[in-house]
C-alpha cells in the first residue's frame, strides 16, 4: 500500500486551498454586495414564496448556504426577520447551494480549469493593485473562484488510486456492502465530515472526487449528501449559542427542516435513486450505477432535485415548524436593571 503520511497530508492540504478558495470567493461578493444583501434580505420576505427566492439568489450568488443562514440568525438576532420569514429564507438557500455541486460537475470534471485557473490567479492579482475599492473586491472574487478550482485539481491528484491501493478498497468495502445499514453510516461519515470542515461545499467537492475515482457507489455517495444536508446546519446552531432566543429559534428551524427532508428521503430511498438515474440517463449521460464517471453529475441531480422536492413539500408547514421550534426553544424577556 503505497500512501502514507505525505499522501494524506497532500489530501488535507487540498481541501484546504479549496476551503479558502471558496471563504475568498464568498467574502469579495459579500463585500461587493452585502449592503444589497443585507436590504434585499430584509426587503423580500413580505411571503414565503418571496422569502425562498431571496434564499435561493443570496447563495446562488455567494456559495455558501452557512454565510446566507449565518446573515438569517444575526437579522434575527437584531429582530428584523420573523421567525417564519428567516424558515423561508434557509429553505431557499438549500436550494441555492446545489449550484456549488453544478459548478464542481461541470467545470471541475466536464471543463479543465487548471489550464486557466493560474492565469486567472495572475489577471485577479492585478486587480488588487487599484485605488478603487470596487475592482479590489473583483480581484479577490477572481483570485478565489481560481483557487476554488486549483484546489479541486490538487484534490483529485491527492485522492488514492484504487489500483494502486487494492488494500484501502478491501477495508472500505467491508462498509459497503451492509445494504441499508451502509447508506445510515454513510449518512453519518457525510455529517460528521460536514461539521468537522465546516463547509457542506467542501464535503460535496470531496464525495464528487471520491465517486469519480471509483471510491464508492451512487447509493452511498447520496448517503454522504443527504448527511451533509444535515452537517451543514451546525455552523448555525454554533453561531445561536451567543445570540437571543429568536437567533436559536431560527438555527434550531434549519435543523428541524434539513432533518424533516432526509427522514421523508430514507423512506423513498431507493426508488428516488432510480428515479434520479433515469433522468440523468435522458440528459446524456451513464448510468450512475454501472459507470463511475456519470456519478457526479447523477449525484448532482439528486442534491438538485431533492432540495427543491424538500423546500416544495415542507413550504406549507412553515407555520406548524415555526410553533415547535417556539415550544423547544422559549421566549426569554431581558429582565431590567435595577437602579439604586
Amino acid at each position: 500500500m503505497e500512501y502514507g503520511i505525505k499522501d494524506i497530508l497532500e489530501l488535507i492540504g487540498s481541501l484546504g486551498l479549496f476551503l479558502f478558495g471558496m471563504k475568498v470567493m464568498s467574502d469579495a461578493l459579500l463585500l461587493l454586495a452585502g449592503d444589497q444583501m443585507r436590504s434585499i434580505l430584509a426587503r423580500m420576505t413580505s411571503n414565503r414564496f418571496l422569502g425562498i427566492v431571496t434564499g435561493f439568489l443570496i447563495t446562488s450568488v455567494i456559495q455558501s448556504s452557512s454565510a446566507t443562514t449565518l446573515m438569517v440568525v444575526s437579522f434575527s438576532n437584531a429582530s428584523l426577520l420573523t421567525l417564519t420569514e428567516a424558515i423561508s429564507v434557509i429553505m431557499g438557500a438549500n436550494i441555492g447551494t446545489t449550484i456549488t455541486a453544478w459548478l464542481i460537475t461541470i467545470l471541475g470534471f466536464k471543463v479543465s480549469m487548471s489550464a486557466i485557473a493560474l492565469p486567472l490567479v495572475g489577471f485577479g492579482f492585478l486587480f488588487t493593485f487599484s485605488k478603487k475599492e470596487k475592482a479590489k473586491h473583483w480581484g479577490g472574487f477572481i483570485i478565489g473562484f481560481a483557487l476554488l478550482f486549483i484546489g479541486l485539481q490538487f484534490l483529485k491528484e491527492a485522492m488514492p488510486n484504487i489500483n494502486e491501493n487494492r488494500e484501502m478498497l478491501a477495508f472500505l468495502n467491508q462498509y459497503t456492502d451492509a445494504g441499508f445499514w451502509s447508506v445510515l453510516l454513510f449518512l453519518m461519515i457525510g455529517t460528521l465530515l460536514t461539521v468537522v470542515i465546516q463547509s457542506s461545499s467542501a464535503t460535496m467537492a470531496l464525495t464528487i472526487v471520491m465517486t469519480a475515482e471509483g471510491w464508492i457507489p451512487f447509493e452511498l455517495a447520496a448517503a454522504m449528501v443527504l448527511g451533509e444536508n444535515i452537517g451543514t446546519t451546525i455552523t448555525a446552531n454554533i453561531a445561536a449559542l451567543v445570540a437571543n432566543y429568536q437567533a436559536k429559534r431560527t438555527a434550531r428551524a434549519h435543523l428541524i427542516f434539513n432533518i424533516a427532508g432526509v427522514v421523508w428521503m430514507l423512506a423513498v430511498f431507493y426508488p428516488f435513486l432510480d428515479m434520479i438515474s433515469w433522468i440523468s440517463q435522458k440528459t446524456g449521460s451513464e448510468n450512475p450505477y454501472i459507470a463511475a464517471a456519470a456519478i457526479p453529475v447523477a449525484i448532482s441531480f439528486f442534491h438538485t432535485v431533492f432540495n427543491i422536492l424538500n423546500t416544495f413539500f415542507l413550504v406549507w408547514f412553515v407555520k406548524p415548524m415555526a410553533k415547535i421550534v417556539e415550544r423547544m426553544v422559549p421566549a426569554k424577556v431581558i429582565p431590567e436593571m435595577a437602579i439604586e
